[in-house]
């Protein structure tokens, strides 16, 4: 099973967050929102919401040439139409779609954010 969104960046990513990941439907972002990586989402949470059954998800990050790969457990209470965020930690949320990750915003590969600040670069987020 996969599901496919895209989102883009922003010249205020700063990907610099400790314990979390984040994707929004927002069309802006602040300096503050140093977890968010993709702004502009495009998901379908009914679509997402199909992968809360699974015990593992992995969540691919793919810009141009550059991929990173998050594997995390599903939150069977995610059911936020707006954000999406993924936890180092256990911390639960209608949020939070991944608990347990094995990357924040902070281990992404430097050179993929510095990719994805700016508006123009579209990022292809994929769920399996």
């Amino acid at each position: 099973m996969k599901y496919i969104f895209t989102c883009t960046g922003h010249q205020n990513i700063l990907a610099t967050h400790k314990t979390t990941l984040e994707f929004t439907k927002d069309n802006f972002l602040t300096k503050k929102g140093d977890c968010i990586v993709g702004i502009n989402a495009d998901f379908d949470l009914e679509k997402i919401k199909e992968f809360l059954k699974f015990d593992k998800i992995k969540i691919i990050i793919k810009v141009d040439d550059l991929e990173e790969t998050i594997t995390c457990t599903p939150n069977k209470d995610f059911d936020d139409d707006k954000e999406i965020v993924i936890r180092l930690g256990e911390h639960n949320s209608k949020r939070t779609l991944g608990i347990g990750a094995d990357k924040a915003a902070v281990h992404l590969n430097r050179e993929l954010v510095e990719k994805i600040k700016t508006k123009q670069q579209k990022l292809e987020i994929t769920i399996t």
